[in-house]
């Protein structure tokens, strides 16, 4: 259902979606890979969720779904080991409220797939559909995202989104980041919006 006009910021017209990007256990304090603050994002996200919801706007979570030999795992890749599927470390944190219907993105899914975009995930594998053949079917044409971690997941997504020709809307406030070299998650923010997203506080919404 498109929602009215004046439901979100974003282009005349377009259809929006709400991605909520890897609001997973491992991420957040006390996981295998937490980020700093990662916490913090949860209760505005499910803000966001929310709007989305009452407005009928189409929600989507992705989730990191990894096999225990994953080549993104140390000692050959540069991560512990996070998010294997069916874990517990895996689950969404437990005060994320996604709503009735929420499509659930899987991604990393083999031995040799990082899986940092979502739009290398699926949300059903053995049919072969992926993020962006979902959204079109959709007809959306504008993603409003937030999650974790701003350098790695929510910048991948975003800019794979970009090239695709979709608008986006990234909540400043709704991401975290690694920060693993000091700084990597403003140089991700600004990366972002010199691709052209718009990046808003939640409280423009």
């Amino acid at each position: 259902m498109q929602e009215p006009s004046s439901a979100w910021p974003r282009p005349d017209g377009a259809i929006t979606a709400i991605l909520a990007i890897d609001l997973q256990r491992d991420f957040c304090a006390g996981g295998s890979l937490a980020v700093p603050d990662g916490d913090r994002v949860i209760p505005i996200m499910n803000r966001v969720l929310d709007a989305a919801y009452a407005r009928g706007s189409a929600c989507y979570a992705t989730r990191d779904w990894h096999p225990p030999n994953s080549r993104h795992f140390e000692p050959h890749g540069r991560w512990p080991v996070h998010c294997v599927a069916g874990s517990a470390g895996a689950r969404f944190h437990r005060d994320l409220r996604l709503p009735v219907g929420a499509a659930l993105v899987s991604k990393g899914t083999t031995a040799t797939n990082d899986g940092y975009s979502a739009f290398e995930g699926y949300l059903d594998e053995a049919h072969g559909t992926v993020l962006q053949k979902d959204l079109s079917e959709r007809g959306v044409t504008h993603l409003v995202t937030g999650g974790l971690a701003t350098d790695y997941c929510v910048r991948a997504t975003v800019l794979d989104a970009m090239a695709r020709g979709f608008h986006v809307t990234v909540i400043e406030d709704g991401i975290a980041a690694v920060d693993r070299t000091p700084g990597d998650g403003q140089r991700a923010l600004d990366e972002m919006r010199a691709a052209g997203a718009a990046i808003i506080h939640s409280t423009s919404l």
